[in-house]
């Protein structure tokens, strides 16, 4: 098996798959996600989609249809470890807003895709894929009631097909993936992980990237502008790794001091025998 190597996605999604051309990539990447249709049709631009003053901003917000029928935004980023969920719930408060805020009225809001890209495992011990979504109210004293969270297409017409409106979230945790193929989007998982698509991928969206998204056939300016981000982007991630380490020493040492055994401070921090025995 072959592989070829590409510009990692995160890179892609903050400058390269922007552009309407490349719009298959992103379409096969929710297609094969979602295990449905997915047609993306624009970016919406808003002053979520640029760049902080730090460069740091990784997200893009998509309108796409869904097997020809219905219309969703799609919020895809990539998210540091500092206040991951607060910035998720945040994000896609914000998106949800902005949509009215253009003009629409509020029955015409779309339902809010909601998927992050995390490289740190939020101590996931096997899974590298999960949803949270809400299917509506459920009764209290009679838990088998639920009233979904649907609205009609046509306000005026409530007898008219009814879709789901309530945002649903997705995280992705790349270097949780164990590498096994177990479908298409396996392959993307690859992807995310190896910056790499292998010869015989077959997944929506995959071959395109692989031709769209080569690194060889970068320019000497784009390879070292793409250098300088990954560059730029280990030093985030060192930095995080390295304030997470300074607080789960503070804990331990505190712990240690009001006489915890070290083997369940070492469970509680994931810290090693020997580190808290040296703090």
């Amino acid at each position: 098996m072959e592989e070829r190597t590409i510009v990692s996605f995160d890179y892609a999604i903050k400058y390269l798959l922007r552009d309407k051309a490349n719009f298959g990539i992103l379409s096969g990447f929710l297609s094969e996600l979602l295990q449905r249709k997915v047609a993306v049709q624009a970016i919406l631009e808003s002053e979520s989609n640029k760049d902080g003053p730090d460069g740091k901003t990784n997200r893009v917000d998509l309108k796409a249809q869904i097997d020809d029928s219905e219309v969703a935004v799609f919020e895809i980023q990539f998210r540091e470890t500092v206040d991951f969920f607060s910035k998720v719930l945040f994000g896609i408060g914000k998106t949800i807003v902005e949509q009215a805020s253009a003009g629409s009225k509020l029955y015409d809001i779309k339902k809010v895709y909601s998927i992050n890209i995390s490289y740190y495992n939020f101590e996931a011990k096997h899974e590298y894929l999960f949803n949270c979504k809400v299917d509506g109210f459920r009764g209290v004293h009679f838990p088998e009631e639920l009233i979904r969270f649907e609205q009609a297409c046509d306000i005026a017409n409530v007898s008219s097909a009814k879709v789901d409106i309530h945002p649903e979230y997705y995280l992705i945790l790349p270097e949780m993936f164990d590498e096994q193929q177990r479908g298409g989007f396996n392959e993307w998982m690859y992807v995310l992980k190896k910056s790499a698509v292998r010869s015989d991928s077959m997944a929506n969206g995959i071959e395109e990237a692989s031709l769209k998204l080569d690194l060889l056939k970068m320019s000497p300016s784009e390879r070292r502008a793409y250098e300088e981000y990954l560059a730029n982007r280990s030093s985030v991630y060192s930095a995080i790794y390295t304030a997470e380490q300074k607080i789960k020493a503070e804990v331990a040492k505190n712990l240690k001091l009001d006489g915890m055994p070290v083997e369940k401070i070492a469970k509680m921090t994931g810290l090693s025998a020997d580190e808290i025995n040296n703090l």
